[in-house]
């Protein structure tokens, strides 16, 4: 609820004072708020809490409107004194980051988003005029012209940023990118990788050269342990560890320089199979450079770091050759998380040697992990004879020479599957019966204690279901008075009275 707080007699504030807004919460706290306009723009602005009658806490109306006054002194200051533009203004925002230490790689993506996207779009426009429909604009023009989202979200990052710095700085006054909504993620497109067969053609189809040497064992390492490709330009002899089998991720080479690797997390070591270190040993021993200091994938002449574009290039011909699908050169560290998932490694263990810095990541190979017993419980599900004809476990009929058993106070049968789930909502084990797989017992966990189980046929268990039980030992004798009762031997024997 708000009302405004104008003057009681009802006089027109003059131009360019703004207004006082008094809104009232649903506990009925009031607030004081101001709007202006800037131009053709709308401000408004929370100014403190109203103060009520006979307290001392709180703005009366003319501290609000003190207050009105020099937010708007300061927002007219803002407009008077910037006129960056967002280039500009992304330009001062850049050498931050540069005087901050952050990464060459980084930096160039900035750039050339700043030129290519952002610059180009809001033009000389200054950073106090630019508005959320500016912002709604530039999105939608990103996504006619094709841009996957999440290049669009990397751009909306940098506009955050660019403005986030321009309020530190005085720049502006708000920050348009966050009353807009982001474009969501239409969903993760189905990761790409080689199977066994296929980085094996790869292999075959690398040349015969001087480079092809380095390259055959540069995509057998990729292949085998997952090294991003920076990782792998990087990598030196004394990161190898030929005791241990392992290779540790010390340094990267990304953009024409050596810097550390992506995250934190990407600082790390995984373990070698023994194709991949007597890979590694052969090239050791035909290299010229085989010094701790030296890189392991080096130019074979020069020692130097190989040519990314050059890299690709020849990555690309030796699969065309190969005759594969479209594929990368980062699909070979996919093709390294998907064999180890699919070997049942531990997810949080693929994420260390992964590198991932969120779990979130590594989760995309979860589908290729096997389960234990998924299979079993399938199997069992649409291998048992018997007909469902309801929700109701109790509505499923087989007929009684199946092996399954019989339900437990009704005429009915449930089929292994079905015995399984009831025992295991009930808190009890299923039987060992011969349609039922090793494993599933083991997964049910429990103790068989129930007399009604016991036996390996079930004809002979629903026999003794029927059977009378016997009858009661005669009770003993009462215990002395002032002494402990002892517990009934009916109680303990479970007989019938």
């Amino acid at each position: 609820m708000a009302h405004d707080g104008g003057d009681a007699g009802g006089n027109r504030r003059s131009y360019g004072t703004g207004s006082l807004i008094v809104r009232r919460d649903t506990a009925g706290l009031e607030t004081w708020y101001g709007q202006w306009r800037v131009g053709a723009k709308l401000v408004k602005r929370r100014l403190g809490p109203k103060r009520r009658a006979g307290e001392r806490t709180g703005l009366t109306k003319a501290q609000a409107e003190r207050e009105l006054r020099r937010l708007i002194g300061a927002e007219v200051a803002i407009a008077a004194r910037s006129r960056l533009a967002v280039g500009e203004a992304g330009e001062r925002y850049l050498a931050h980051l540069r005087a901050m230490g952050r990464k060459r790689s980084t930096l160039m993506d900035y750039e050339s988003t700043l030129r290519v996207h952002l610059a180009s779009f809001f033009g000389s426009t200054p950073l106090h005029r630019i508005e959320p429909r500016d912002v709604e604009r530039f999105i939608a023009a990103k996504v006619r012209e094709g841009r996957a989202t999440k290049s669009v979200l990397n751009y909306l990052g940098l506009v955050h940023s660019i403005f986030a710095h321009g309020q530190r700085r005085g720049w502006c006054s708000q920050n348009p990118r966050k009353q807009v909504d982001r474009p969501r993620k239409a969903g993760d497109a189905e990761i790409r990788f080689l199977d066994e067969t296929e980085l094996e053609a790869l292999l075959r189809e690398v040349p015969d050269d001087y480079l092809g040497a380095v390259e055959r064992v540069l995509y057998l390492t990729a292949g085998m342990t997952g090294l991003r490709q920076g990782e792998l330009l990087g990598l030196r002899w004394r990161d190898v560890d030929w005791l241990a089998g392992r290779v540790r991720v010390r340094q990267s080479f990304v953009r024409g320089e050596f810097g550390t690797p992506k995250s934190q997390r990407s600082s790390r070591s995984v373990p070698l199979a023994d194709r991949v270190s007597a890979a590694l040993d052969d090239h050791h021993r035909r290299s010229l450079y085989g010094r701790d200091e030296d890189l392991v994938f080096a130019h074979p002449h020069l020692g130097r770091p190989l040519d990314r574009s050059k890299l690709l290039k020849r990555f690309k011909a030796a699969a065309g050759r190969a005759g594969l699908r479209e594929v990368r050169f980062h699909d070979l560290r996919h093709t390294f998380g998907t064999r180890i998932a699919a070997a049942s490694v531990p997810m949080r263990t693929l994420q260390e040697w992964m590198g991932h810095r969120d779990f979130k990541t590594t989760l995309i190979y979860a589908d290729y992990a096997p389960s234990a017993h998924e299979r079993a419980l399938v199997e069992l599900a649409f291998g048992a004879r018997g007909i469902n004809r309801g929700i109701n476990l109790s509505e499923t009929v087989v007929t009684p020479d199946d092996g399954s058993r019989m339900n437990r106070g009704s005429s009915r049968y449930l089929t292994p599957l079905a015995q399984v789930v009831v025992q295991a909502v009930g808190g009890s084990s299923p039987l060992a019966h011969p349609s039922q797989p090793a494993g599933l017992s083991a997964l049910a966990g429990g103790s068989r204690r129930r007399s009604w189980q016991r036996g390996s046929n079930p004809a002979a268990r629903a026999t003794s279901r029927l059977a009378p039980r016997p009858a009661c030992p005669a009770p003993r004798p009462a215990a002395r008075t002032g002494s402990p009762r002892a517990p009934s031997s009916r109680r303990r024997a479970g007989c019938r009275p």
